[in-house]
């Protein structure tokens, strides 16, 4: 890091640290000496959000308030950003490095590298790799959307963010207004749990069917944000873990392979199309829309008629 930029992100963070009191940006601007010398609003601007994302990167809890005047201010408070005596023995040691390495495919590689080298300069002991001798096992959390990196970073400051969403049974995507509150990996898809302002109740949505860029907005959320166990029990029933019924469909010969391993039972019709019986759940139809004409649903009729409903709102898109 530069000499000029590491300076500027000091005194901005003894700035936020300093304050009993949210500080504006216009306030900022006038405290810190390289922000002055900005040429211009927009290259302050551009500077000042750069800076505050490099900061949040680095650990400092930066907290968004918004004033009676509807202006908004930054502080940084000292108990959330102070940290207890860390003591690791060799066992806690090592799962903190096997959790590291599950990251190594991910975009967070970087940061849990950045992470071990921060506890190991503290006194953590080092622990003996189970993975870095010859092993046939590879831990790792594949990502590949783009829209992780932002939205785990909008779920950790609770940032309010807007994206456009596709859902399973349109091929046009829509603006949606969330407030983020946690990933989940079910199945090799990630899914984001959160509040949808415009509609009003909590909401889950599949990363892959995000398009284009997520964007941050300013303020505070306006929803309670619920526990972790209530948050992935919604995961998962959105999802359709869970199942309450089994529906029975035909899937064509030699297609839809993770249908296949959900199923509690299979035969041979003998005519090119196998008979399932799969459990089902809440979300099952929009699944079932992903394999086209490889899959019919047989029974329940409800599940038929919802899976025939995607259907005709795609081809009408």
């Amino acid at each position: 890091m530069a000499i000029a930029k590491a300076e500027r992100l000091m005194n901005f963070a003894l700035c936020l640290l300093g304050t009993r009191r949210p500080l504006s940006k216009r306030e900022l601007r006038g405290s810190i000496e390289a922000y002055l010398e900005a040429g211009s609003d927009d290259s302050f601007n551009r500077m000042f959000e750069r800076d505050k994302d490099d900061l949040r990167e680095l650990g400092l809890v930066i907290e968004t308030v918004e004033n009676l005047d509807g202006d908004t201010g930054y502080l940084a408070r000292r108990d959330s950003n102070r940290l207890p005596p860390i003591t690791l023995d060799a066992e806690e040691a090592a799962a903190l490095g096997l959790a590291a390495k599950v990251w190594q495919q991910a975009r967070l590689a970087g940061a849990a590298s950045g992470a071990l080298q921060k506890l190991r300069a503290a006194g953590m002991p080092e622990a003996e790799d189970a993975y870095e001798v010859h092993s046939a096992l590879e831990p790792r959390i594949p990502v590949h959307e783009a829209a992780f990196e932002p939205l785990m970073l909008a779920c950790r400051d609770r940032r309010p963010v807007t994206f456009d969403y596709r859902k399973a049974n349109s091929a046009r995507a829509e603006q949606r207004q969330v407030e983020p509150w946690t990933l989940e990996c079910w199945r090799g898809h990630w899914y984001l749990a959160g509040w949808d302002r415009e509609r009003g109740a909590e909401r889950v949505f599949r990363l892959s069917r995000i398009a284009g860029r997520v964007r941050s907005r300013a303020g505070a959320f306006s929803a309670e944000v619920p526990d972790v166990v209530t948050v992935r029990e919604t995961v998962e029933s959105w999802a359709g873990e869970t199942a309450t019924r089994t529906a029975r469909i035909r899937l064509r010969a030699g297609a839809g392979y993770p249908l296949r391993s959900r199923a509690t039972a299979v035969r041979d019709r003998g005519d090119g199309w196998d008979e399932l019986e799969i459990p089902y759940g809440h979300g099952l139809d929009a699944w079932l829309v992903e394999f086209g004409p490889d899959v019919v649903v047989e029974e329940p009729a409800d599940l038929r008629a919802d899976v025939v409903d995607r259907l005709r709102a795609v081809a009408k898109d």
